[in-house]
């Protein structure tokens, strides 16, 4: 089923690119996620979620977290037009999946829990982090103020099929693991930085279930 939604998303995006128009993507975003915007089914969902169009209310951001897989979204359609559409998404989430292998990402290491009183705990790679958040429903913008090493984090919420996605632009979040896991300079998280250079408007992270 992956596969067949793959194929005619894949389909979809060069028709895009042909017709040089976001506009296309539009008119498909409107008839298959339906009405309220969900991204309930089929292929919009997977379209809304390459574009993190699906929101988080800030109730629904309450709660613990934890990682599943890398994330990945673009910041407009006219982006994913000229990126080549989800299965570019798709080979990207694949390369960042052995970045993450290789540093050692995992479930059990990296997690976050959302009060509904704005404090935040959790951890980056096994390090600790809490302290208090501020989260804007509108934009999924999210930050989070810790005190360790001086640590301000920068993120866009954007819901998913089964949970939420944290993301940040390539290259802050490339400094945020370097700075946690004190790896600065690990040929293995630059790739995270290529990435970002490769596609602007490109944003990367963790999907997280509950």
């Amino acid at each position: 089923m992956k596969k067949i939604k793959a194929f005619f998303v894949g389909m979809a995006a060069m028709t895009m690119v042909a017709c040089g128009g976001g506009d296309i993507l539009t008119g498909v975003l409107g008839g298959l996620t339906g009405t309220d915007g969900t991204g309930a089914s089929g292929i919009g969902n997977v379209l809304t979620s390459v574009l993190g169009l699906d929101k988080v209310s800030e109730a629904g951001l309450v709660g613990s977290w934890r990682y599943t897989r890398p994330g990945v979204a673009f910041t407009s359609s006219n982006v994913l037009a000229k990126a080549g559409g989800e299965l570019v998404a798709q080979e990207i989430e694949n390369k960042l999946q052995g970045a993450y292998n290789s540093v050692g990402i995992k479930s059990s290491n990296t997690y976050f829990t959302f009060g509904s009183n704005k404090q935040f705990e959790g951890k980056l790679l096994g390090t600790g982090l809490s302290g208090t958040y501020t989260y804007n429903p509108s934009t999924g913008a999210i930050n989070m103020k810790t005190a360790l090493l001086g640590i301000n984090i920068n993120g866009y919420i954007t819901g998913t099929t089964n949970g939420i996605s944290l993301l940040f632009e390539g290259k802050k979040l490339l400094s945020l693991l370097q700075t946690v896991a004190s790896l600065s300079g690990n040929s293995t998280l630059s790739t995270i930085g290529d990435l970002s250079t490769n596609y602007d408007g490109l944003r990367i992270g963790f999907d997280m279930s509950k």
